[in-house]
């Protein structure tokens, strides 16, 4: 960290201005996180590339050109991010936690505690924006701070403790909500927690019947295996449509990924998720709604026990021509 850099005085009204909606989530910036933690832009990031395998697809994603415009005419971007040409890093709720345990040294973890203390302050803007901070996350990073502890004595009455995490994670300590659920096998799950766990367990292959995809779909992949073969069977007919520059966007953020992506050509009405298709471990799944919906409204997922009539129309399937994202 450049010792010639003043940190940012974190305050409630610095942190609202540093909140953007991008792709249907709350976000913050590269060069504003790199400004409260008293980094250059690009020291900052380069701290993050050198720990690139903690920070997936749904952690931190580059913006396009399209959402750079879109925020230049919606806010006041220009002052902060300095008109340069590069394109800017988002990090999600999940990146921003990340961060915490990526960047080093005694002034990082000082803001990081400050920015505890002012979550902390805005009960009423977090129960408004619960999506920006879940009861997980709070939970992650009550462990880490309490981890920290021993390292940072020095500054021990700066500390949040654990009296005062309390206070917060009570704050989370509420059911699913009914947006967010997605029954899978019988039990509730949060929506993005269950696709990632039916992909998780892929060993081999992954193929995804579903004509409605978008980024969330991507970021959903992010978590399986690297090894694993991933198609996916779409006509591609939600608007927004998923996009070239979005797929080139996954893949640069999850070296050693690929897609392949076919047609449906209207063969296939309802939605499905096959797993290790071809082998003895083949698993289907029916899917209510699509992933790039997950948490938007509840629905369910079931396991389809028998598979036998399902292993030719999935065989079928990937002899379908070629999709082309534009």
């Amino acid at each position: 960290m450049a010792n010639d850099i003043k940190l940012m005085i974190v305050d409630e009204s610095t942190l609202k201005d540093k909140i953007y909606t991008i792709r249907g989530q709350q976000v913050m910036l590269d060069f504003d996180l790199a400004e409260i933690y008293g980094y250059t832009t690009k020291s900052f990031n380069q701290q993050v590339k050198n720990n690139i395998e903690r920070f997936p697809g749904d952690f931190r994603f580059q913006l396009t050109k399209e959402e750079v415009a879109t925020l230049l005419r919606s806010k006041n971007l220009t002052s902060s991010w300095g008109g340069s040409r590069y394109l800017p890093f988002a990090f999600t709720e999940q990146g921003i936690y990340m961060l915490m345990s990526v960047l080093k040294g005694d002034q990082a973890i000082g803001q990081s505690i400050a920015l505890v203390r002012l979550f902390k302050s805005m009960k009423d803007y977090l129960i408004e924006n619960q999506s920006f901070l879940t009861q997980k996350n709070y939970f992650a990073l009550a462990d880490k701070v309490e981890k920290n502890a021993q390292k940072i004595e020095a500054m021990q009455e700066s500390m949040v403790n654990k009296a005062d995490l309390s206070d917060i994670i009570k704050l989370f300590d509420q059911n699913i909500s009914n947006e967010e659920i997605l029954i899978l096998d019988g039990k509730p799950f949060k929506a993005d927690e269950a696709y990632q766990k039916i992909y998780r367990s892929a060993k081999s292959k992954i193929m995804i019947v579903d004509d409605y995809i978008g980024t969330k779909t991507l970021h959903h992949l992010a978590y399986s295996r690297k090894s694993v073969k991933i198609t996916i069977i779409s006509d591609n007919v939600a608007r927004p449509r998923l996009r070239r520059s979005e797929y080139k966007d996954f893949v640069t953020e999850n070296p050693g990924r690929s897609i392949t992506f076919l047609q449906s050509a209207h063969r296939v009405h309802d939605r499905y998720i096959v797993l290790d298709e071809g082998t003895k471990d083949m698993k289907v799944y029916h899917c209510g709604a699509s992933s790039k919906d997950a948490g938007k409204r509840m629905t369910t997922i079931t396991k389809i026990m028998d598979t036998d009539d399902y292993k030719s129309v999935a065989k079928a399937l990937l002899g379908n021509q070629m999709l082309v994202l534009r």
